[in-house]
Parts: structure tokens; sequence; C-alpha cells
């Protein structure tokens, strides 16, 4: 019949038979798919005839040939395998709505109810405000108006559930499905929503409408002719160039980029990659020319690596879990075996075609440029407007977008702009943060880190490390991981995404009928913001106080309503995530930063979100309670609750005393006393009281399987870490690292000494401190201390504050900012006090990162000094653009470490649309020498913290333990606690009793034992601090006095600024324009003008005395800080060192 033998057509039944047959005689449920006879008889090819007839595939599985549910229901699994091989998604969700139908198997979400979406007030056409109750679902006429992402994310999610009805036992074919590309998912749906405009006779008024994904599908189907026009000029235009010019490059064609993915699929990816970038960069309506550009270009090269990845087809070992009796990774001939396999899998996996290459950023601009300038020419809407006079509709085709310059910081910058129509379309349906189908959890374990960019997802490429396009990170990472010296930390990465997940389907409950009656409860924003708008003072026209205390209580009601919508669509992502993964275990691939801090892929779900995330996230697996288990599960409720700073024995109690209100919570969540909801954390607690409750009811409430993650977190960490490398007694005792008989509490101890010098300061009848006497609590100063080793500069310190103090409440607003930034100072003064030894510890780290900074190898000094002078010579000494040497150093389990910043080099290319500057990370630059010195001390606690977790990880696994982490809080089953924590222990003393520092110094004169560091960049204040006897630098001294009287090379941060206020690398983007401090950094700024021009003569003197001379950086490093007499070790004895 196939092939037109027969004079009769296949029909339905024709396939249903023939299928049947093949399930009945062909299938091997070992190997899958075993054919024998014709090749039209396999599920593949039955289904490609099928659809080549356009026969509903839903028909063929429920046509009478299969007498029985069974038979029906494995056709459907054969067909949704095949349609999967085929990456034919709307036949696997026909199939998935058919099984549905006839479905006798209990469906994980069968009378769950669906999560309400987020939705923003409609406009009738007389420009009425139509308002949606906040206890009902939105109505089909408004379905429009669910925001963009939420639309697409919630169309994905749909493809899940159906998938899990017809392939719940083939789980990698499902993650295949899931992984499926978001270009894939959104052209579908606009151009289902254009045919639905066409089926309802309104094809010409479609662009007149304010539907986003109409004008989006209309933009599509012009862009796509455009481009495959446009391209083919192109290839000619090249071979005519190319003809003409012998030297032209291949690399310079465009053309062959181009032609790798369809057109519909370039077009697909420049409307939603400039959708996503509105308003990104501070450009409202907009976004900046050259980040758009480069956006589009990055996304076609991972468009295109994506397709080739499931072309590839590549089969996956799997990765067993290691169990008690198998070979410890700490021993050598464990570790060998494990490098072994890894390299074996490597060699197995490997492609080394050059589609894996990464492309230049030249390459990414002219792409995005070529792809741009054509959705600007085609890109069209229509606006109409009423003439006032004649009452006529005036009707108009605008461009979608135009380009345009605005002055940022007084610099002048390109920027693509959105016609106020589409504006404010997009107003009402964000997209900047568009969630990406591929960045979900995934249903299979994940594939092992073979290399520092093969592991992770199954057909989706992803790094082992999150660096910002540091070049120099990635070839040091490369250089390591091909060397095999990063076995350990991929071993560890293995075991964080290893571990099994599942949705707490009580708990979610409980949150989806909050959140579908939207109301304000438990961090879950209401539905319709309930904050009054603040009134307008009488007086106001007058009073130009009152009018600034009223514009500012405006700007921040508008802010907080703007931030309530983000935050309800941020808790939407969470809830639709976890009702589509019901009833399945699901797990969280891993990587780390570049200080090596592991961190879950997908972004919105998981155990390193906020409270909600956690409280709707179970192991995958349960354990018995045991003795202990039960008192550590009464002990976490009360940390829960709030009651975290008394004895363990105390804290029990607590519980004990609570059991009727912890009953009651379980039992009527919503309808009860509700006590869980007034805890610190309420959604864990609430998930914590319903566990307590179940195995307290249980016959056996030892025996009890429990799946619920407890937590050890570290008093903190950073400080514990400070206190162990310094051995510093005084600080250790604060941090709990010493034995005690209660928690030490380290926040109210700084809260006292705050709250101390403030009523000092009452006594002298200061403002500030009449204004905040009382109100120093330990939550306003907690973050602050906890961010002070992580380099929280003055500003982060008084922006913390200020949040703090708003959330009291009993603060004037306009007044938060101010007593915050007084508060700051005795915040981080305390702190330096109380923590001597940190503080050494840090200028030592600070000192040695600005030497390196200003290091130079001696062949490329040599090399500088002996380039010919060109014509255009700068004044600059030649040896000052040689200063490139970024701080680099390895872990403890061998992860190399590069710190990022630089002065960033920009290239100028020329495109159609404007000239942009791009910054190449292949471009030498010279290094931000006083960034480089502030971040190193807390990027370095950062990869202490990093490594003891990893080492923890690989010892739990080892040992049989489930693990996971949220940097310095270690989670596993209650019955686990206490092996848990002897590990903890354990490998805190290995690592700090390797004499972490020492390893530090000797490491750096290893690396930089023939680099060279100029005189005039050690002058002024920083000479003396140095103590360097000038003898062994063989200066003279006529010399030091040269280098003691006058300025240093460059100015710097004050020593005590330095010592404990830094970058965090989270900010270190932004700090050239935002770390500014309103008074000092002003101050800062007109003595550093002074200082220069007073000093102008005497400076070029000193450069000119000191010019070519330069010293070993070896000789002048600094010693290490005295080390105190804290012995590590006296941590075993520590009941509250991590609890």
């Amino acid at each position: 019949m196939e092939n037109a033998v027969e004079s009769v057509q296949p029909t339905a039944n024709t396939y249903a038979i023939v299928l049947r047959t093949w399930l009945r005689y062909h299938a091997d449920p070992v190997t899958g798919i075993e054919v024998t006879g014709a090749e039209v008889h396999d599920p593949m090819s039955l289904l490609r005839n099928i659809i080549s007839r356009q026969i509903a595939p839903a028909l063929v599985v429920a046509d009478r040939a299969f007498t029985t549910n069974e038979e029906a229901t494995e056709a459907i699994k054969a067909l949704s395998r095949a349609a999967v091989q085929m990456g034919l998604v709307s036949v696997v969700n026909e199939l998935g709505l058919a099984d549905s139908l006839g479905r006798t198997v209990e469906d994980p979400l069968e009378n769950v109810p669906e999560a309400i979406p987020v939705t923003k007030a409609k406009f009738s056409e007389d420009g009425a405000v139509t308002q949606l109750a906040s206890n009902e679902a939105p109505p089909p006429s408004l379905e429009g108006d669910i925001p963009f992402n939420l639309e697409t994310l919630r169309r994905h999610l749909g493809q899940v559930i159906l998938a899990r009805r017809v392939l719940s036992e083939d789980l990698v074919l499902r993650q295949r499905l899931l992984e499926q590309s978001v270009y894939n998912v959104a052209v579908e749906r606009m151009k289902r929503q254009a045919e639905l405009f066409d089926q309802l006779g309104l094809p010409s008024k479609s662009l007149n409408s304010t539907d986003l994904r109409t004008w989006m599908w209309h933009w599509h189907q012009k862009l796509q002719a455009r481009i495959e026009a446009e391209v083919a000029n192109l290839e000619i235009e090249e071979r005519v160039v190319a003809r003409l010019k012998k030297r032209y490059k291949e690399e310079s064609q465009l053309s062959p980029f181009l032609r790798l993915l369809k057109p519909e699929k370039l077009s697909l990816i420049t409307i939603l990659e400039l959708m996503h970038l509105h308003g990104s960069g501070g450009v409202q309506d907009g976004m900046k020319t050259a980040r758009a550009l480069l956006a589009v270009g990055r996304a076609v090269e991972s468009e295109y690596k994506a397709e080739m990845c499931k072309k590839n087809n590549i089969s996956v070992p799997s990765s067993n879990p290691a169990r008690p009796g198998d070979q410890n990774v700490f021993t050598s001939l464990g570790y060998r075996d494990l490098h072994a396999r890894r390299v074996a899998a490597r060699k197995y996996m490997e492609d080394s075609e050059e589609w894996t290459s990464e492309w230049s950023q030249l390459v990414r601009v002219k792409i995005g440029s070529f792809l741009v300038d054509c959705l600007m020419d085609v890109a069209t809407v229509q606006r109409s407007i009423k003439d006032p006079r004649t009452n006529e509709i005036i009707t108009e085709e605008q461009p979608a977008f135009f380009h345009s310059y605005e002055y940022l910081r007084g610099h002048r910058l390109g920027v693509i702009k959105f016609n106020p129509a589409v504006a404010e379309r997009m107003s009402k349906d964000p997209i900047a943060e568009t969630l990406h189908p591929r960045h979900l959890p995934m249903l299979v374990k994940p594939k092992p880190w073979l290399s520092y960019n093969n592991g992770g997802y199954l057909y989706n490429r992803t790094w082992a490390m999150r660096f910002k396009e540091s070049r120099e990170q990635e070839l040091y990472l490369r250089h390591a991981s091909d060397a095999g010296r990063l076995e350990l930390v991929f071993a560890g990465l293995d075991v964080l995404s290893s571990t099994p997940w599942k949705i707490n389907r009580r708990v979610f409950d409980v949150v989806l009928s909050v959140w579908n009656s939207g109301e304000r409860f438990c961090k879950i924003p209401p539905a319709v913001p309930d904050e009054p708008e603040p009134e307008r003072p009488p007086n106001m026209e007058f009073d130009n106080k009152a009018k600034a205390i009223y514009l500012d209580r405006q700007k921040s009601w508008m802010q907080a309503r703007a931030a309530n919508h983000s935050d309800r669509c941020s808790i939407n992502y969470k809830v639709e995530i976890a009702r589509a993964f019901l009833g399945d275990t699901i797990y969280l691939p891993h990587n780390v930063d570049f200080r090596g801090r592991a961190y879950p892929i997908p972004p919105h779900l998981s155990h390193i979100g906020d409270d909600l995330s956690r409280g709707l996230l179970l192991f995958g697996e349960a354990k018995p309670l045991g003795e202990r288990g039960l008192r550590w599960l009464k002990i976490h409720l009360a940390n829960l609750a709030g009651y975290d700073k008394a004895s363990f024995d105390e804290r029990v109690d607590f519980v004990h005393e609570h059991l009727d209100d912890i009953f009651d919570s379980a039992e009527r969540p919503l309808e009860g006393r509700r006590w869980w909801a007034k805890a610190d954390d309420p959604w864990q607690c609430l998930a914590t009281c319903i566990e307590l409750k179940n195995a307290l009811d249980s016959p056996d409430p030892e025996a009890y399987e429990c799946a619920l993650p407890v937590h050890q977190d570290g008093t903190c960490n950073g400080l514990q870490h400070y206190a162990a490398l310094g051995g510093d007694a005084v600080g250790a005792a604060q941090v709990n690292l010493a034995a005690a008989d209660r928690p030490s509490d380290v926040y109210t101890y700084v809260a006292k000494m705050v709250e101390d010098s403030i009523q000092r300061d009452l006594e002298q009848d200061h403002q500030f401190a009449k204004l905040l006497a009382g109100k120093v609590s330990r939550k306003v100063v907690k973050q602050t201390v906890m961010t002070t080793v992580y380099g929280v500069t003055f500003v982060g310190a008084r922006d913390q504050i200020e949040r703090q103090l708003k959330d009291r409440g009993d603060i004037p607003p306009e007044m938060c900012w101010l007593g915050a930034s007084y508060l700051a100072k005795k915040v981080l003064a305390s702190i330096g006090n109380l923590f001597q030894g940190a503080k050494e510890i840090q200028t030592w780290l600070n000192t040695c990162a600005r030497l390196i900074s200003k290091s130079i190898p001696q062949d490329r000094l040599v090399q500088s000094f002996s380039e010919p002078k060109s014509s255009r010579q700068s004044k600059q000494p030649r040896w000052k653009k040689e200063q490139m040497t970024s701080v680099v150093w390895t872990t403890p389990l061998g992860l190399p470490i590069v710190q990022p910043y630089r002065s960033v080099k920009r290239k100028q290319v020329m495109t159609a649309l404007q000239t942009v500057f791009i910054s190449d990370p292949n471009i030498p630059s010279t290094v931000n020498s006083q960034k480089q010195a502030s971040a190193f001390p807390p990027n370095f606690i950062h990869s202490l913290d990093a490594t003891h977790m990893m080492l923890t990880a690989l010892e739990c696994r080892a040992q049989g333990l489930t693990f996971a982490s949220v940097h310095d809080s270690y989670w596993t089953h209650a019955g686990s606690i206490d092996q848990m924590n002897a590990i903890i222990r354990d490998t805190f003393i290995a690592l700090h009793s390797s004499d972490v520092l020492g390893a530090l110094a000797q490491e750096f004169r290893e690396r930089y034992a023939d680099y060279k560091v100029p005189l005039v960049a050690l002058g002024g204040e920083y000479f003396k601090k140095l103590k360097i006897e000038p003898e062994s630098l063989d200066i003279s001294p006529d010399d030091v006095k040269a280098l003691t009287e006058g300025e240093a090379e460059e100015e710097t941060a004050k020593p005590e600024e330095v010592s404990l206020i830094g970058e965090d690398e989270e900010s270190a983007e932004e700090e050239d324009e935002e770390e500014i401090d309103e008074e000092t950094g002003k101050a800062k700024k007109r003595k550093t003008k002074k200082t220069k021009t007073k000093s102008k003569k005497s400076k070029a003197a000193i450069e000119e005395r000191l010019a070519g001379r330069f010293v070993n950086l070896v000789d002048i490093l600094p010693p290490l800080p005295e080390k105190g007499k804290f012995d590590v070790k006296a941590i075993k004895d520590s009941l509250y060192f991590f609890s």
C-alpha cells in the first residue's frame, strides 16, 4: 500500500494493525527496538508515514485493533519514543492527551488545580481599567494579559506533564524532550496565536491589536523571508570580494555562520533575544546596541551547538553512586581509578569537530548586527489616533524598533529603542527574565563531569565553571582539567548533582491554596498590591521639605508596587515548576563560580533559593529517624522557628512546649492558629511540623522514614576560617570554634558593642544617637557582620543597614539613609576591634595582591625595553603596559582561581547600525590593581569554604550519606546528622592543619619567582607600611627618602579601609559607577586632585630618578602574620561549631 502497488490507501486501522503486530512479535524489551523484515514495521517509519498521510496519531492508538488497555498503552509509548527521536513535540502532546483519556493508572496531577498565573490590569478601549478579583481565575478573554515569560514557561511545562503520561518509565527520552529548544516552543506558540486571529476573521485587525505575540508572529514571517534573501545576496557579494582581494580572509565571511541555522530559527532567535533585553542596562524602553548585538550573536552560537549535540546523539555513561564498600576517593588508589574512568569516558564522548570551538566576539557582533538590522527594517506596528477636529481615525505604520543615542553618566551611548506602542505592551508583559526551558531540573542523573566543558545536562553544553568571559580563567581551568588535577572537584560536583529530590506535596498544596487566593501571606505577595498610596500633604506647594518627603515616599511606593509584581512572577515560576514535577524524582546539576563555590544550574526552584523553594523540596529517598534523628528533627524545628541561640536541650524543650501548636500547624495549616507562619522561615517550618507530627503519630517514631533535609549551619563561617587561619583564640570563641555550654552569637555581641557606642554619643546629645538608641537589634547588624569577611564596602554596609531600618517601621523613611550611614561606621569599627586576627590576615592578603598586580614577568620586562620606540610614543613608560599580572592561586583540591578584574580594553567594530565598542577577553589588558587587592581577601575565604564543602560532600558520599549544601549550610537526613557532624569537623581540621597560608605564600614565591615590581609603585606611606630594609633592595638612602616622602605611583585606598572594606565579586561589574561614598568619596576625590596638583613636579622628578629601577617581587612580599595559640583540633569538642 505504501508503495502504491495496491489500489487501496492505508488507514488508521491499517497502521494500528501493523503496529500491534510489531509490538507482539518484534519488540525486544531489553535492547529496545529490534526490527526484522520490512523497515516500514519500525514505529519510527510507521510514524513518518502516518504523518505524511496526515493521519492523526491519536486515531491510530485509539483504533479497535488494540483489544486491551495494555496494548493501547504500549502503542502510545512506542510512537511517543519515536516522536521524541524525531523531535516531534506536537505528536508527543497529542499522544499524551490520548493517553489521559483512557488512563487507568493514577496520575500525580489528578485533582491538583492549576496555579492562577500573574496577570496585569487590562485597559478597555475607553481607557478604563478592568480589575480582576484576587480570588478568581482570569477569564479566557484576559489570557493575553498573562506575562509573556510565564506563558512560555506554562506551555513548556504542559509538554513536560503530557510527556510523563506516555513516557513515565523512559526518563532519558523525557529528559531529551525537556531540553528541547526554547525557540521551537516559541514558534509554535506565536503561530497558533496568529492562526486563532485568522480563524476569528480578524486578519486585518491583528496588527492593530495590542497583542504582543501576534506582532511577533508577523515580524517573524517577514524576517525569515528577509534573512533568506539577504544571506543569498551576502554570499554573492562575498564571492565577488574574494575574487577581487587575493588576501581576503575566510574568517571574515559571515554567510557560512548564517547558514548554520535555518532562517526560521535565526528569525526567532533575533526577535526573542531583543524582547528579553527590554529595559536592560539602565535604558528605558530599550537596550544598549552593543549588548543587543552580542546577545543575538551568542544566542545563534549556542543554538547551533545545541542542535549539533542533539544530532550527534551521543550515549551517556551512567553515574552510579558510590556505595559504602567502594574505594574511597581520598585514597591514592581511589583517585587513580576515578581519573582513569573519567579519561576513558571523555575519550568515548569527545568530538573534535570544528563546531565545538568558541566564536570570537567580532563574529558574534557582526552576526548580531546583520540579523538586528534585518529585523529593524521589517518589524512594524500600526498605530491609530483620532483627529480631534474631524473625529477621523488616522492610521500609520511605524517601525517597531529604532536606533538612537543617549547620554549615560556623561558618555554618548548608542541604544535600540522600542516603538512607544511596543514599549507600552512590554510594560504589561515583562520579558526581561524569561525562563529558558533548558534550565529546569533534570529527570535523570546529570551527566558526570568529564572535563571543564562536558557534564551536567545531557544534550546542552554547560561549563563546570561560571566565568565572566575571562579567557585567562578558562585557560587555567582547561589546563588543570587536561592534566587530571580537577578530579576531586568534578567528583564533588557529581555528588551534589546526583542528590535526588522530590516535591513536598503537602506543602505544595498549602502554597497553591495561598497563591490562588491572591492574599499576602508568608512572604507570598498579594495579587493586588495592598499598600496605600502616600497622602499628598496640604502644604506641599510652599514647604520644600514636605514636598521632598512626599516625593520620596511616592517613589518608594511605586517601587514597592513594581517589586510586588516582580516577586509575584518569581513565585509563579516556582509554583508552576513544582506542579509540573509532582510525583517525579528530580536532580539539580551543579557547577562552580570562579572562586569554587558550587551552585545549582537551574536558577528558580532549587535548595539554594528562598524559604519557599526550600520548603517545597524533600530528598528523593527517605531514611529511618532513629533516636538521635528524632532529636535532631526537633532541634531543626526550633532553629527554623527562630529559637536558635539556646542550647540543644533548651531547643528540644521549646518544641515539647509547642507540640500542640505544631500538631495544629500540620493538621490545619490555614484554618488553625497558624503558629508556623510566625517563624523566621515559615514554609520550612511547616514542612518540619508535618514531618514531626507524622513521626510522632507513627507506631514507632524512631523507625519513621523521613525525607526532610536537616541543616547544620556554620556560625559566620568566614570568620570561622579567619580564626582558624590565624589561631585567634578570642575570635574562635565568638564563632563557636571553641567548646562552650551555650552557642556564642557574634551578631548579638556586635549589636551590643554598637549600642554601647551609641549610648556614649547620647551623652553628647548626638542627633542620630537619639534617633537610634535602643533600636540596634541583632537583625539590624547581622548581614553586615556576616559579609564583612566577604569584602562588604562602607556603601554596601550602609545599604544593608538601611533596608533593616526601613523594615522596622518605627523610623521615618527619610531618616533611614542618614541613620544607616551613622550605624555602618560603628558596625565596621566594632568588627575590626573584635576580630584583630582576621584584620591582620586581611591586610596581609590585600598587600600581597596589590604587589602582585603591580609586578611584571622578567621576560616581558626585558622585551618591553628592547622594543623599538614607535613614532607615536606615549608619555607613559612602556613597562606600565606590561602590568597584566592577576592574582592566581590553587585551592587545596587543585582548582586554579584567577581573579578576573582588569582594565577592560574595548575594540571598535563598524556595523550597519552604529560603531560599537566591544570588550574582547582575548585582547591582553592591564589589571585593575585596586580591585585585585580589595577582592582578594573575600575571594580567598570563599575558595576555602568551597573547599571545605567539597571535602565534606566527598566523604559523605564515601560513607553512604545523602548530602546537599548551600555554601556553609550542610544538609542531610535527620538520622545521619551525627555522622555528618563528625565529617564536617574532620574535614575542617584536615583543611586547616595543612598550613593554608604558608602554602599560599610558598605558591606565590614559586609562581612569581621571576617577577619584578617598579620602585615607583612603592612610594609614599605604602613603602613605610611594607617595613622593607633598604639594604635588602640595594637602593641608596636618597632613593629611600624619595620614596618615603613622595607619592605612590597610583592613588590607593587607605590601609584601614582596604583591610576590612573590599569589593565582593558579585558587584565587581558595577563598582566603577555605583560604589562611591556620597560623603567620603567626594572628599577623597578633592584631596586626591589637590595632592596631585601640588606634587606634580616632585612626582615627575621621583619617576625620572627611579625610572628603570625594579625589585624582585618575592623580596618584598610581607611576612605572614604571627599565628595565635588556638588549636583547630579543639573544634571536635565544640557542639555548636556547625549546628
